[in-house]
This record gives C-alpha cells, structure tokens and sequence, in this order.
C-alpha cells in the first residue's frame, strides 16, 4: 500500500510536469496558514482508535514560471497523534505527537486569474519535538482496573517511548484559491498525508510491526505575491 502510494505521487508529478510547457512570467508568493488536523496512528497489530483533532500552523511559500504548473513548499508546525476507543467502557486515552513539518509539492492550478482550483502532490518530512501522553487512569498498572478490556485492547503502547522522531511521508490535497487586489490571496484545502516511517522499534521482537502517523487536514492561507 505504502509504495503503491508513492508510485502513483511520483508518476503524477512526473506527467504533469512534462504538460507544463508554456512559460509565464515569474510569479513569487510567500504567506501564512492555519487549521486543524484529524489524525491517527496505524499501529500493527490494531489498537482501537477515533481521530484526535489538533492544530496546525505554518508558512507558505510558492513559485511559479509555467502556465497551470509550480511548486510550494511550507514549513509546518503540526500536532498529531491518536485518541484510542473503548467502546463504552470509562476509560480514555491520547498521545500527542509535536512536528515541525516540511512538505514540498507540485502545484497544478486551473481556472481564472481571479478564481482557481488546485492539486498539490508531493512528499513531507517531519522532526518530532515533543510527545506526551493523557489517560483517566493508571496506564503502569492496568492489573489494577478489574473491567479494563485487556481481552480486546492492547497496552503494549502505554509504556512504548518514542524510537523514531523522524517521519517521512507522501500527502495529496485540493482546494480552491480566490485573489484579489492585484497581490492578495486567499487559498482553502484538504489535505490527506499519509506516513512512511514508524514511531516505535519495528522489530521482530518488538510490539507493533507498524507504527505510521496518518492526517487529514483542513486548513486556510493567505498569500502574497512578491513579483
């Protein structure tokens, strides 16, 4: 699924960059944005999970030379994580996972100079700057909570601390992009990312096989063009 999803980034950039051939004149934007993420953690074997909402906020930066085609980048300040579903039982549980994020994307752009639609495709980096944990109850001593649901939860996690706090991934967003007064701009999207790399030790012996962060984002910029 994983190299699927990179083949298909990579083959999409690759053709869309060989239609882009009428050149325009440079256009430099930079801006800033802010939303909010849905995020979870695709752990292997599974562990219950709802979405935990967080924050995002960054800035952005954009160049374009070819009619339809450029390329953005932003640097991100991202909270992720997951929030673990018991079914009813009175227990909860969330891991707060802190990015610095660096996505580079094609940008494929349609429309009028006033209003366009938008495709950015590309890969992220991230470096994990802070992570914590919030629970109701006791998560070293499980044995003590007569009606937890060991039977049908796992609680490996609970004591697993951070392995890797690099995180590379591939993400894929739409959305729409209003201008006005020459310079200004106003860019909405949603944003799918999904994670190559593992959090915890992923090894034979370890608890979970798999450890990646996925997140969907929705998020709104602003931008201004420089030239």
């Amino acid at each position: 699924m994983k190299r699927l999803l990179l083949i298909i980034v990579i083959a999409a950039i690759a053709g869309l960059s060989a239609t882009a051939q009428r050149r325009i004149d440079k256009r430099i934007y930079i801006g800033g944005k802010g939303g909010v993420l849905l995020t979870r953690q695709s752990l292997s074997p599974s562990v219950p999970q709802g979405w935990r909402l967080g924050p995002q906020v960054g800035g952005v930066f954009r160049y374009i030379e070819e009619n339809h085609f450029g390329i953005m980048a932003e640097l991100n300040f991202s909270q992720r994580g997951w929030k673990e579903n018991f079914d009813g039982a009175p227990y909860s549980y969330s891991r707060s996972l802190t990015y610095i994020e660096l996505p580079i994307m094609t940008h494929i752009y349609f429309g009028s100079e006033r209003f366009k639609g938008f495709v950015n495709l590309g890969p992220q980096i991230g470096v994990m700057i802070a992570n914590s944990a919030s629970a109701n109850f006791d998560t070293g001593n499980i044995s003590a909570l007569p009606d937890f649901p060991v039977n049908v939860h796992r609680t490996a996690q609970y004591g697993l601390e951070v392995k890797n706090r690099f995180d590379y991934g591939i993400m894929a967003g739409v959305g729409m992009e209003v201008a006005f007064g020459g310079r200004h701009s106003v860019m909405l999207e949603g944003r799918f990312y999904y994670g190559l790399g593992n959090v915890f030790s992923a090894k034979r012996s370890d608890a979970f096989s798999s450890s990646s962060g996925m997140a969907i984002g929705i998020t709104a910029a602003y931008l201004f063009r420089l030239k």
